[in-house]
């Protein structure tokens, strides 16, 4: 970890504790912004991935996706970041209800949209592990509390489509 020449304290960025770690930022939330996710569908199954030992929410299963960047609309993001992540391209089929949640420590905007590949296979590059799994099989996996409202609507959009 460096200091900064300025302040001599030691600098805070691409730490992976979180901040509400360190006294200075005891009991604050920090707003990480808005956050794209996929349920990417193949034969009426979903992709889940499992997220990294040492990263926030270490080891929960996930929707992959990543933050929006300054100047970047939503669906420009996701591709992005599931470019990044499993090396694939993908088509939106819908975007689902945005999510507001805020965990002890930071808080985001979750949007989540439904997409089929159209190029690629994924490849885990940033998790753990992939899953595909049917909406069934859902609630035997540890996802974000973020997640789980996007959970319960993909769940009843899907019924009412088999």
């Amino acid at each position: 970890m460096g200091s900064s020449p300025l302040l001599d304290v030691p600098l805070l960025f691409n730490r992976s504790e979180p901040i509400a770690n360190f006294p200075f930022f005891s009991g604050m939330t920090f707003h990480i912004g808005d956050v794209v996710c996929a349920i990417i569908e193949c034969d009426g199954r979903f992709l889940i991935a499992r997220r990294t030992e040492g990263r926030h929410l270490a080891l929960k299963w996930e929707f992959p996706g990543g933050k929006v960047e300054p100047g970047e609309s939503e669906v420009e993001a996701l591709r992005r970041e599931l470019f990044e992540e499993l090396q694939v391209g993908v088509d939106v089929i819908e975007r689902l209800t945005p999510v507001e949640y805020s965990y002890p420590d930071r808080s985001l905007r979750l949007i989540a949209f439904r997409c089929r590949i159209v190029e690629g296979s994924p490849v885990a590059t940033d998790h753990e592990e992939l899953r595909w799994i049917g909406i069934d099989e859902a609630s035997s996996y540890d996802f974000p509390e973020a997640d789980l409202p996007l959970l319960s609507e993909y769940s009843t959009k899907i019924s009412k489509t088999f």
